[in-house]
């Protein structure tokens, strides 16, 4: 973060505590209308709890907001006002019941909070607007080096970058030919002209676009950069993948540039899931066990053999377990025909078998399977090991859903794509839907998942 980013940080980060501080002094006046200031025991707390929230304000944004949500006015900065809520209110109830404040209900504690959060997530994109109108100045001076760039993705570049607090000045294109300058832009030309427009223009960065430049002539850019003193920044070529998320970090002197970074991958959400999964898992088992056994003897009386079905399934890192269903087709001694893929009205399909599916209730014992480790409450859902032979051959990336442990439903299934796979959109759609969840996974999504599992009217798109 170069000085011009860390001043406007700096003014969001002070608008955000005169905020706070307008917001706590209204809200103490509303909560005691007949205050004077010879209330010294009264006026003490009123102090002692404005040092609380505003401490604690620092606190949360040093360890738990990334400063870049201060540059992005969009969902990221949704979720981490939401993220520093919970603590906020978390934080500062504990501290006042450890000081022992008194005079105040608890609603004084936490109504200001939720007022603030809402306040300051409303403004903080019209304030950001205003900044850039009126002090575009402060905004990081910026050109962008390297080959083969149109209208499109230049517009494109351009209002990304100003979302982070850079102004795009202009662009150096990496050909002998002297391009068209598209945007108007003050500096545009040849990548030979670099030192001309850096000894010209007060520039602050620079983005080299590596497809297509030869390595010598990246270093010779970079060395000409740091001759001016001007941070480099380097975008490598996108792989033409189903995947936007990219991490690069450092292994000894290399960098390394991880594909399909997913919220799974750290230790701290893995757990999160994990723990979430145990808890779900064993309050709905306790819960529905009559439930369970109801259904255990209407299988017994309905037709002959074992109560549970338990086929064989592919799961995380494609290791194979026993996945349990409650049992609704009758047995069948013949090898191929057991094998089969269900179909509409199949005829082994048993009369108490006919409910359960209608209500997806021969799914349930599969929350044994979450007890044990090898399923999660939401994932993709596991398919047979002939079935996934078939996908992997004919559906790109479907082995990418290994990443993480396969799901009793999952975010393709609340979207209509469940049942049949036959048609290549049906095995496109299907594969799309857990790409996107295990690259977008958060708690949030997971009881959205949950909710329109059992609310939502998904299961009408399917057949």
């Amino acid at each position: 973060m170069n000085s011009k980013n860390r001043f406007i940080l700096i003014n969001l980060l002070a608008f955000e505590f005169v905020l706070l501080n307008v917001v706590l002094t209204i809200c103490f006046m509303f909560k005691l209308p007949d205050f004077t200031f010879s209330d010294t025991a009264i006026l003490w707390n009123m102090v002692r709890l404005m040092i609380i929230y505003n401490v604690t304000w620092l606190v949360i944004i040093m360890y738990i907001r990334n400063s870049e949500f201060y540059f992005n006015p969009d969902f990221g900065y949704f979720k981490s006002i939401v993220t520093s809520l919970f603590f906020f209110v978390g934080f500062v109830i504990s501290v006042v019941i450890l000081l022992k404040i008194r005079y105040f209900a608890r609603s004084t504690f936490i109504i200001p909070i939720f007022i603030f959060s809402y306040l300051n997530l409303v403004s903080h994109k019209y304030l950001l607007r205003y900044l850039k109108k009126r002090a575009s100045h402060l905004f990081s001076d910026t050109l962008l080096i390297g080959s083969g760039y149109n209208e499109t993705n230049i517009k494109v570049f351009t209002n990304a970058m100003t979302q982070y607090g850079y102004n795009v000045m202009g662009y150096l294109e990496n050909k002998e030919k002297k391009p068209k300058n598209i945007l108007d832009f003050s500096v545009f030309g040849g990548i030979d002209d670099l030192s001309e427009a850096l000894a010209n223009n007060g520039v602050d960065d620079i983005f080299i676009a590596m497809a297509g430049m030869k390595h010598e002539k990246i270093m010779e850019t970079i060395k000409i950069a740091d001759s001016f003193g001007v941070r480099v920044k380097l975008i490598p070529k996108n792989p033409l993948l189903k995947s936007k998320n990219y991490k690069a970090v450092a292994m000894g002197d290399l960098a390394v540039f991880k594909l399909r970074e997913s919220p799974l991958d750290h230790f701290s959400t893995t757990i999160l899931k994990r723990l979430f999964d145990f808890c779900f898992a064993s309050v709905v088992l306790v819960l529905l066990s009559p439930l369970f056994l109801l259904i255990a003897i209407l299988i017994k009386i309905d037709s002959k053999g074992p109560i549970f079905y338990t086929p064989f399934r592919k799961g995380e890192a494609s290791k194979t377990f026993r996945c349990y269903k409650f049992r609704t087709m009758s047995v069948s001694e013949d090898p191929l025909n057991g094998a089969k893929s269900t179909v509409v009205n199949d005829p082994r399909i048993t009369r108490v078998g006919k409910y359960l599916r209608k209500g997806d209730l021969d799914e349930l014992p599969q929350f044994y399977n979450v007890l044990r480790g090898e399923m999660s409450v939401i994932g993709p859902r596991p398919h047979r090991i002939n079935l996934q032979n078939d996908f992997r051959k004919s559906v790109n990336h479907y082995m990418v859903r290994s990443y993480i442990k396969p799901g009793i439903t999952g975010w393709a299934q609340v979207n209509g794509w469940r049942g049949p796979t036959v048609t290549d959109e049906q095995k496109n759609q299907r594969v799309n839907h857990d790409l996107w969840y295990i690259e977008n996974w958060s708690p949030w999504l997971d009881v959205k998942i949950i909710f329109l599992t059992l609310f939502g009217s998904h299961h009408k798109k399917a057949f």
